[in-house]
């Protein structure tokens, strides 16, 4: 029997929210699952687009592209980096003027140009080879061109994309209802594990093929499957719930939290609200309370919803921590597995990059527990709708990040030690005797790692900005994970400088069996350590943003 805390409201339509045509939403035949599961199902074949060129990208680089792995390496980090910050311009374009759904449409036209013209540029590649060395060099110049137009063109697309199709699939959960908010926070453990499942597809075919086969053929399945997934993700249109336009007499929302910053400047030398408390919350973000004094006073819940949106950037900054760590995967584990005994059949090695799909097995089971065992007895003790709250969610990946970390440096340490016991320091192009199969523990943790404090950021950024903003959130959390690969590049490079560049002294040596991977590897889970230590810190005075008293 559901207790009064989770009987499901009685309203025969959604509040704040249209259907197709632009009624009403019915609570019965819109939104929830049946709608949630189009979406989710464009979400994967965007991540299998997406991971169908990052997961590899660095392999695309040093070979057809003749790459440093140093130089191969900080172009990974900085396009996955510039790709998870500009969400936060596609954010702002849909919460402030197409809405969610426009977004989505037009950001996935672009992908799939993207995807086609990366699929173009990588037909081209062998061409320049039969071609003579001066013919060969302008051609592979304009080939590099076409090849970064491209990446970056499927970043652009991306940017759209990302942040509005997970808002718009949370949006079609009503957090008024108890029942649907605790849907809600099934949904985003679900659609993390849908989409891993999509990662994992692409890292285990698409990378197949891009080794085996041919690169063009590797970079044009995703984009077919970008094309069929835009096709369902409209024909699943009339059962979606769509947010209310802001009506012209209203203020958009940009408008009014820029207001209260305008007007709490204005008034900073102001000491009324010292003496009439009764105004606003003084011990709580004084300086923005002070928008609440004429002249043009604010109103208190704008300078509610502009203090919770300052809150938030503390606890951001602390989560780069995480970010910077979780860049890595796509690049020197891979080049790690690259100098390893790849052997599991005579004549038949496996990719490098395709341990990469033991990231996404890793999350889809333990989302599985997570969600069906883990919750269910946490929430039975805590009264938690969620289990834990989403910042405790958060600091336990950050530690079984560290943990990741310490894990890695250890293999690295033992793989070196391999190479020099065989002789084999100065000859890279020979397997190190080492099986690859040692890196499979800190893959394996990463996935934990990121069911924890992936999820927990997905969640926690939507649901603790405005109701209007929720794009705007999401794209909090993509864009750390952003500034945290172009952090992670600006780290290589400038510890690529401080120890000798491509030298012998070099951490990033391309002859790896030189270098020291292992050291950074213990930097970084310094720096993990650190992030944890911080969030733990703040996270004590936080205060969780309400909803109806929900």
């Amino acid at each position: 029997m559901a207790t009064s805390a989770e009987t499901p409201l009685q309203e025969e339509y959604v509040i704040d929210a249209v259907d197709h045509d632009g009624l009403a939403a019915g609570r019965s035949n819109t939104g929830r699952w049946r709608a949630a599961w189009f979406i989710i199902g464009v979400e994967v074949a965007e991540r299998f687009a997406y991971y169908g060129i990052a997961s590899n990208l660095i392999s695309y680089l040093t070979g057809p592209l003749r790459q440093s792995t140093a130089v191969a390496a900080a172009n990974v980090n900085a396009w996955s980096g510039i790709s998870c910050l500009l969400p936060v311009l596609g954010a702002f374009v849909a919460d402030a003027f197409l809405g969610r759904y426009r977004t989505i449409i037009i950001a996935s036209l672009i992908y799939v140009l993207g995807m086609a013209l990366l699929t173009l540029s990588a037909l081209l590649v062998p061409i320049t080879s039969e071609n003579t060395e001066v013919t060969s060099s302008s051609t592979s110049s304009l080939l590099n061109v076409l090849f970064f137009f491209s990446l970056y063109l499927v970043a652009i697309g991306q940017s759209g994309h990302k942040p509005c199709v997970q808002a718009f699939g949370a949006d079609q959960f009503d957090e008024k209802d108890p029942i649907e908010k605790r849907d809600r926070g099934s949904f985003f453990n679900w659609w993390y594990l849908s989409l891993s499942a999509g990662i994992c597809l692409a890292i285990v075919v698409v990378v197949y093929i891009q080794e085996a086969v041919s690169w063009a053929l590797g970079f044009g399945i995703p984009c077919v499957f970008m094309l069929i997934s835009l096709v369902i993700f409209v024909l699943g249109r009339r059962c979606y719930r769509y947010t209310k336009r802001i009506p012209e007499e209203e203020i958009n929302p940009f408008v009014r939290i820029g207001r209260v910053f305008f007007q709490a400047f204005r008034n900073q030398r102001s000491t009324e609200l010292e003496t009439n408390p009764s105004q606003g919350s003084p011990e709580r973000l004084r300086l923005l309370n002070k928008a609440l004094l004429a002249p043009n006073p604010c109103s208190v819940s704008d300078v509610n919803d502009a203090t919770a949106l300052v809150r938030l950037i503390p606890l951001w900054l602390t989560t780069l921590a995480y970010a910077i760590p979780y860049a890595q995967y796509t690049t020197f584990f891979t080049k790690q597995g690259v100098t390893m005994e790849r052997t599991i059949a005579p004549g038949v090695k496996i990719p490098p990059a395709s341990l990469q799909v033991l990231i996404g097995i890793s999350i889809v089971l333990f989302v599985l527990i997570y969600d069906r065992v883990l919750v269910p007895m946490a929430r039975s003790i805590t009264k938690d709708p969620c289990g834990i709250t989403t910042l405790k969610r958060i600091g336990t990946g950050m530690v079984i990040a560290t943990l990741t970390m310490v894990i890695a440096a250890l293999v690295e340490t033992k793989r070196l030690k391999t190479a020099k016991e065989h002789g084999l320091i100065d000859q890279p192009q020979t397997t190190v005797p080492m099986s690859i199969w040692w890196l499979i523990p800190q893959y394996l943790l990463l996935g934990l790692a990121d069911v924890f404090t992936l999820v927990g950021m997905q969640e926690f950024f939507y649901s603790q900005v405005p109701t209007e903003l929720r794009s705007i959130g999401l794209a909090f959390y993509l864009s750390a994970l952003g500034v945290g690969s172009l952090l992670s590049s600006l780290l290589i490079s400038l510890i690529d400088l401080a120890t000798g560049g491509d030298a012998r002294n070099s951490w990033f040596n391309s002859n790896l069996n030189r270098a020291h991977l292992d050291f950074f590897y213990w930097l970084l889970a310094v720096i993990s350590g650190v992030g944890f230590s911080a969030l733990l810190f703040i996270s004590k005075s936080y205060i969780y943003r309400q909803v109806n008293g929900v």
